[in-house]
């Protein structure tokens, strides 16, 4: 029996979080992927856009970027999934985290095509206190990423 190509996309997201996952994002967006935050009212299209949001997220949410070779995952970090509906090409992953002494629950919504490589992902996150601190930390995390 086949598997449906959204479990592999997610087995190797995990990895990717994990710090685990040869060739980090590259491997995982497809070039033309989609990027969907709560911050940006506007879709960001493409594979390297799509990689500075989710390295900003990743330290923003995760205190640390596991796309950078020298990263590992925080011990410290509150960031975790606690849910997971995955079916054909989409999967919807629940998680919680903990910004400035703030809860924060969100999902992320990833599609993917037959390959298994992201064509979009989605982030949706309550409540607004928790967005704002993502939203001033987002803000500064990309400025930092597009000079350096």
């Amino acid at each position: 029996m086949a598997t449906e190509p959204i479990h592999d996309c997610t087995e190797r997201w995990h990895r990717h979080i994990r710090g685990e996952l040869d060739g980090g994002l590259d491997t995982l967006l497809h070039e033309d992927c989609v990027f969907l935050s709560p911050i940006v009212y506007t879709p960001q299209r493409g594979r390297e856009i799509t990689k500075l949001y989710l390295r900003a997220a990743g330290s923003t949410l995760g205190d640390a970027d596991p796309s950078s070779a020298s990263a590992s995952p925080s011990t410290e970090s509150a960031f975790r999934y606690t849910k997971e509906i995955r079916q054909g090409h989409h999967a919807m992953l629940e998680f919680e985290t903990e910004i400035e002494g703030k809860y924060a629950n969100g999902v992320d919504i990833i599609s993917c095509d037959d390959d298994g490589m992201i064509v979009e992902f989605k982030v949706m996150m309550r409540p607004l206190q928790a967005i704002n601190a993502v939203h001033a930390r987002m803000k500064a995390m990309l400025e930092q990423l597009s000079d350096g």
